[in-house]
């Protein structure tokens, strides 16, 4: 099921980061999903055309940068999925 609204997202626990689309920064940043629906509501839309409006980088203001769109990166829980695939496995040391 896509993940369509932050409610949905937030339920896939998936890490989002929000990064700077200025070539001179690249900064990046743990969005905090939770925060996100305190502030804008469970059924605003997670699609990059729903949050794009949303960001802006405090560092390339400061700096007098043009703004640029943002764009987002969803890094996969690879210990957790590690961890799912391998409960309950047991190591045997018998021969064949």
């Amino acid at each position: 099921m896509p993940e369509k609204t932050l409610a949905n997202r937030l339920v896939t626990t998936k890490p989002v980061y929000v990064n700077c689309g200025h070539p001179m920064c690249g900064k990046s940043t743990k969005l905090d999903i939770a925060a996100l629906i305190d502030g804008l509501g469970p059924d605003h839309g997670s699609m990059h055309q729903d949050l794009v409006g949303v960001f802006g980088c405090a560092k390339c203001e400061v700096t007098g940068r043009d703004r640029r769109a943002p764009f987002f990166t969803l890094i996969p829980d690879c210990e957790g999925l590690q961890r799912e695939r391998n409960r309950g496995w047991k190591p045997t040391f018998e021969k064949r």
